[in-house]
């Protein structure tokens, strides 16, 4: 069953665990990204969501720091008429602000991940 969307509200699709994994966040951090999310699906854009780096326009990603660790929810607006979470995670960087490998490289195979979803149920026009 397909949830009802208000006007102006696009759909908001997630990508592999993406929300399994944002689903086990604190409940502060859950609020906090879900409203950054909340905020892409009516065309805007969340206070403390920034570009995320290296995969063009159109890819954000929401922060929240929560008893000294830092979460992240990497998502996408750069479809037409839906939104895409391409990856949430706790940030366990082995290096101080810089973000995993495996997390980026994550994040880019999801993107095409997405946008061949998209292609396939929006069309490359995007509905």
């Amino acid at each position: 069953m397909r949830t009802r969307l208000a006007k102006g509200e696009k759909p908001l699709d997630w990508v592999g665990s993406s929300k399994r994994d944002f689903l086990a966040f604190p409940e502060p951090v859950k609020d906090e990204i879900g409203n950054a999310l909340g905020l892409a699906q009516f065309g805007g854009k969340h206070p403390k969501a920034k570009p995320w780096k290296g995969l063009g326009p159109g890819v954000f990603e929401a922060v929240e720091d929560h008893d000294g660790d830092t979460y992240r929810a990497v998502y996408s607006v750069r479809f037409r008429v839906a939104v895409y979470v391409l990856h949430a995670f706790q940030k366990k960087s082995p290096r101080g602000i810089k973000t995993a490998r495996t997390d980026i490289e994550l994040t880019a195979r999801r993107l095409k991940i997405a946008q061949q979803d998209y292609e396939a149920r929006y069309g490359k026009t995007g509905g």
